[in-house]
């Protein structure tokens, strides 16, 4: 299959290929996504085999509007909308209780309950709002690997794999978005992003709590990359939690650093990404490190700076956590 690549001139040629089941990856803020017509089960199953994702991981719904996302919903609780009008477009997911027979169980895992989001692209959005029907949007990547940030990222794993993709630049925010689920009674925060459990508390006047799980129904977990390996290159991943102990790391040609700019500067491996000057750079950046050091065959370590102060932080080590799987530098 040829893979093309889509300007913002070609985006009704994109929704024709959506609505024959075909897969086409799309732009958002955050990361990009697989897409497919969530309404079509065929399509979507195609997603997890692009991917080579496991088929009980759900897909998020993704709409152009809170209009949309109520055709498919059995109620828009209040306090969903209060977050719609906050956050809206943008990079905040919402889980809610689904009309049953709206989505195949291929979006839903089977449960009664679904993932929204409205990102915040005016490509992705009018794609959409053209096909008048949502698509699922997991990140446009293979299975396990770091989520992709540009379309060169999405062409380098899913190349003859999908139908297309549209290209809009790299992507703002580099880091998927928040998932709050509003189907329980008190709202829980599943994975952690860019709008933080405190600034949902705030706009819905109510304590937000913040999962420290799994949280799973019948085995299946209620959000995606909540149950599998998720964002890890070949080589193995170390947190590097001090500035000093970066000085303790290996310097040899087979470690590589991705650190921020400052740590860079008193560090001797001559395998080096920065991650800019701030947290909240870095964490636009993690997923390109890792991309880049996985692409360095002789690449043998990687060790990646860790924080832990930062509105970001949460998110940015939910990712790096996983990635490097819990495994964090000890200096001896």
């Amino acid at each position: 299959m040829e893979t093309k690549i889509f300007n913002k001139d070609q985006i009704p040629e994109a929704v024709e290929l959506l609505k024959k089941g075909e897969l086409v990856a799309f732009p958002t803020e955050t990361v990009y996504g697989l897409g497919a017509l969530a309404t079509n089960e065929k399509a979507v199953k195609g997603v997890y085999q692009a991917k080579g994702r496991p088929s009980d991981n759900p897909l998020i719904v993704t709409v152009s509007d809170e209009e949309m996302m109520s055709r498919f919903v059995s109620e828009v609780p209040e306090r969903a909308k209060k977050l719609i009008k906050h956050f809206w477009p943008g990079p905040l997911t919402i889980i809610l209780n689904v009309k049953k027979g709206t989505l195949p169980d291929a979006v839903t895992g089977g449960l009664p309950t679904a993932a929204f989001r409205c990102p915040k692209d005016d490509l992705t959005h009018e794609l959409i709002a053209k096909l008048d029907n949502p698509i699922v949007g997991p990140s446009a990547n293979t299975s396990t690997k770091p989520s992709p940030t540009t379309a060169e990222h999405v062409y380098h794993d899913l190349k003859g794999k999908i139908a297309g993709i549209i290209d809009n630049g790299p992507t703002a925010i580099g880091l998927e978005s928040t998932i709050v689920d509003l189907s329980v009674d008190k709202p829980i925060v599943l994975r952690p992003g860019e709008v933080t459990p405190q600034e949902i508390s705030q706009v819905l006047g109510q304590e937000v709590l913040m999962n420290k799980g799994t949280t799973q129904t019948k085995g299946v977990p209620k959000a995606p990359g909540m149950k599998y390996r998720h964002y890890a290159p070949s080589a193995p991943v170390y947190i590097v939690d001090k500035e000093e102990d970066f000085q303790s790391i290996p310097h040899d040609d087979a470690s590589a650093v991705a650190a921020l700019d400052e740590v860079l500067a008193g560090v001797e491996n001559k395998n080096k990404f920065s991650l800019g000057k701030t947290i909240d750079e870095a964490a636009h950046n993690l997923f390109g490190a890792l991309r880049y050091f996985d692409n360095e065959p002789n690449i043998k370590e990687i060790y990646v700076q860790g924080f832990s102060k930062g509105n970001i932080s949460a998110a940015y080590m939910n990712r790096l956590n996983k990635s490097a799987a819990g495994h964090h530098f000890v200096k001896k």
